[in-house]
């Protein structure tokens, strides 16, 4: 009876790790994140396989440090925060909820537009649908089950679907790679742009709360955390890459995308030249799982947040939380009608900044407070490099708010 106990609870817990995975991965791909790899690829071509690289490995290390520090911790990130500088967990819990939320409404206008592309259903009727599919999850007895299997899912259905359009436009593969070692430019502010969306605001925090929620913590699993925090980089590594490559291949086949028109679709125009009429379905399939599963991780994320302010909330709260979250955001997608352009930029402005803050206050802990771990010997080269990105992140942080606050002047 022990060992079918055990081999129960090394398969429950094996299959958390996974899902933790797969949510930092999706909510780390979605709508904003397709649209700006296919403009930066029309933009810089092969040149821009460096800048997905570079966010990689930003990644590599914020991920690690986040995962190691709050497992080990056994606390959410706004907690630790107070307990590092009282009060600061606030700020980051008002940064990442309302990131979280007016993203969130993009992510609705993401799988709506999809949806539009799959079936020309009324992008309100798409959102519509899409929101009270993502309702519907969390409203589900099985809530936790739901939200780990979508996310699987989800995460397969897009890089299948990305990878076929890859094979299908035979990119230019050695000349790609070459540039993502050696690349004959680099624009700074498409990697600070990239950054700030794919592990900026709540996207972080995404896979260490949900492996904190399935008890997955302490000294004794930090081992599978570090190997599962890896695996979920290597994961998003190849969406990126792959998606990259697809959209390359097509801007080297001479296609002419179209970047500055109101409603330009570089992704769309991407796909459709690919792959004509099935290409265009496809994207409509890639960005309708890309919306939803974003929704999903920024809800899910979002609220987690709220332990900041109620630290008692269960998890019935927090699902009941978590529908009105996305209840909102639909409504103010169906009240809006699409997606408040300059509000959303502003919001990216604060998630350049969420992600130096967050940082900071975990590299500290990870540095100088092995008190809160249970004095875990943690690695000094994680500690390094985790200084070191800060740094980066910090510059990165404040190039991308100031350019957020001249844009929004223009206004």
């Amino acid at each position: 009876m022990n060992q079918v106990e055990k081999k129960s609870f090394f398969s429950e817990r094996q299959w958390s790790i996974i899902a933790s995975i797969f949510l930092m991965a999706t909510s780390a791909m979605g709508p904003g994140f397709l649209t700006q790899t296919a403009t930066f690829t029309v933009k810089m071509g092969a040149a821009f396989g460096f800048g997905i690289l570079l966010s990689i490995l930003i990644d590599y290390v914020v991920q690690q440090n986040i995962w190691r520090v709050v497992t080990l911790t056994q606390k959410r990130a706004p907690d630790i925060a107070n307990m590092v500088l009282p009060g600061s967990g606030y700020v980051l819990a008002v940064f990442v909820i309302f990131g979280g939320f007016f993203f969130n409404i993009g992510n609705i206008a993401g799988a709506a537009l999809g949806l539009n592309a799959l079936f020309g259903l009324d992008t309100k009727w798409g959102g519509v649908i899409s929101g009270g599919l993502a309702i519907l999850i969390f409203a589900s007895r099985k809530a936790t089950l739901v939200v780990d299997k979508s996310m699987i899912f989800l995460g397969i259905l897009k890089i299948v679907l990305i990878v076929i359009v890859a094979v299908m436009v035979a990119p230019p593969v050695a000349d790609a790679f070459h540039q993502t070692i050696l690349p004959s430019h680099i624009d700074f502010a498409s990697i600070t742009t990239i950054v700030g969306g794919t592990v900026g605001g709540y996207i972080c925090y995404a896979g260490a709360h949900r492996l904190l929620d399935k008890g997955t913590v302490g000294a004794e699993h930090i081992d599978e955390v570090s190997r599962a925090a890896t695996k979920g980089i290597v994961v998003v590594g190849i969406m990126r890459y792959v998606l990259f490559l697809a959209i390359l291949g097509v801007v080297m086949s001479g296609a002419a995308i179209d970047l500055s028109g109101h409603n330009a679709n570089p992704a769309a125009q991407a796909f459709q030249y690919a792959a004509g009429e099935f290409g265009f379905k496809l994207f409509g399939l890639i960005f309708w799982a890309a919306g939803i599963s974003s929704s999903i991780g920024a809800a899910y994320t979002s609220v987690s947040f709220f332990s900041a302010f109620k630290p008692d909330i269960n998890l019935k709260q927090r699902n009941i939380c978590t529908i009105v979250f996305i209840a909102l955001a639909l409504l103010l997608f169906v009240l809006i009608g699409a997606t408040p352009a300059s509000l959303l930029v502003f919001v990216g402005g604060l998630n350049g900044l969420v992600l130096p803050i967050g940082l900071t206050l975990f590299v500290y802990v990870a540095a100088c407070r092995q008190d809160l771990m249970g004095n875990y010997a943690y690695p000094k080269w994680l500690t390094i490099l985790g200084i070191l990105t800060c740094l980066l992140t910090w510059y990165m942080g404040y190039v991308s708010f100031n350019t957020i606050f001249h844009y929004l002047k223009t206004l």
